[in-house]
């Protein structure tokens, strides 16, 4: 960052900017990476580079951040919705088949708290079918799923790696931050191009003030990718970090009835981005009245998403009328997550965890 300023190349044409998609595409086994100013950019110009638009349905999650329903809307696509696995909290891959139709263009999954969805299921089915994968591995940097399970030698694959884009967010509480951030990666050449022009204006790349196409301003800053350049070369650090304060909470709270605690598949290698429980309704207690009492024993906690069906701006469009989904709207009630940033110490960690117990007690 010294070096962006004393250089004064602070703006998005700096020489940071392409190291930082360089480094992250390689990180993630990757032809091309495409830095963008955040995440919700990122997916806005992954639905656009692909060419959906109106009439085409993209199967994803109800229990993600909005942005994912936002990017399909944004070219005039519908999201088509489905429930998520209870253990996981990822998208439920057998609903993904059963709302598979026609108009289908694309499959979003969603890496959810850092644990990755089952991608081989998924990857077949958008094979059978011929739509393209959209990938959100917005919170699960440098998370891992053992693909090719059915075959002889079956392989471990980052998050970030599968499908014809992915997309990350590098916001200030991820894994590796620029503060605002992301990225699409891709290993079609083709895609690359339109992305780089898309999130420059749709700028003609011979031709400058020439536009073939209405493109976005969602350039990263040379400053900002300098940032990622130097995280990025800490990133197995914070990772192994995520996972000591995961496995101390499963340690401590292992033990409490009531309380459902994140799993690991044997499939997955999970980054712990965040530490999410789920309370059972027969403590007497939901998230909020849970979160309140955690509050007055001194420990900050989050909620868990509220399912895209729920959302109050979605329903006053007629979006996802009469659509239900239980699981999702269960983890909505009784679900959060509990301090897990790196710096937090193991004493910490041991303090939150007797507020957890002297709360269930």
């Amino acid at each position: 960052m010294r070096r962006c300023l004393e250089g004064a190349r602070i703006s998005s044409a700096g020489p940071f900017v392409q190291e930082f998609e360089t480094a992250w595409a390689a990180y993630c086994g990757r032809a091309h990476g495409v830095a963008m100013s955040n995440g919700s950019a990122a997916l806005q110009a992954a639905v656009t580079a692909l060419g959906l638009e109106a009439g085409d349905e993209v199967v994803m999650p109800t229990f993600t951040i909005i942005s994912c329903a936002t990017a399909v809307l944004s070219v005039g696509a519908t999201p088509v919705l489905v429930d998520c696995d209870p253990r996981t909290w990822c998208m439920d891959v057998d609903q993904v088949r059963q709302r598979l139709a026609a108009r289908t263009r694309a499959i979003m999954p969603v890496h959810i708290y850092g644990h990755p969805v089952d991608m081989d299921p998924l990857l077949e089915l958008a094979e059978a079918h011929d739509v393209a994968v959209l990938e959100d591995a917005a919170e699960a940097h440098g998370a891992e799923c053992l693909t090719g399970r059915a075959r002889r030698q079956p392989a471990w694959k980052r998050c970030g790696s599968f499908g014809d884009v992915s997309c990350f967010s590098f916001y200030a509480n991820k894994i590796v931050t620029t503060g605002e951030g992301g990225m699409v990666l891709t290993d079609d050449d083709g895609l690359a191009r339109r992305l780089r022009s898309l999130r420059n204006l749709g700028f003609d790349p011979e031709r400058r003030f020439v536009h073939d196409e209405i493109g976005f301003n969602f350039r990263l800053t040379n400053l900002q990718a300098a940032l990622g350049v130097a995280q990025i070369e800490r990133v197995d650090e914070t990772i192994a970090r995520k996972r000591e304060v995961a496995a101390r909470y499963t340690q401590r709270l292992g033990g409490l009835e009531g309380l459902q605690l994140p799993v690991q598949e044997p499939w997955a290698r999970s980054v712990y981005w965040m530490y999410g429980v789920v309370v059972d309704e027969k403590t007497g207690l939901d998230a909020a009245s849970f979160s309140e009492q955690l509050s007055e024993e001194g420990v900050e906690t989050r909620p868990f998403f509220l399912g895209m069906h729920e959302q109050p701006v979605f329903r006053r469009r007629g979006l996802f009328d009469a659509e239900s989904y239980p699981v999702a709207e269960r983890l909505a009630r009784q679900g959060l997550y509990l301090p897990s940033g790196t710096a937090i110490t193991d004493a910490q960690v041991d303090a939150v965890c007797e507020a957890v117990a002297s709360v269930l007690a």
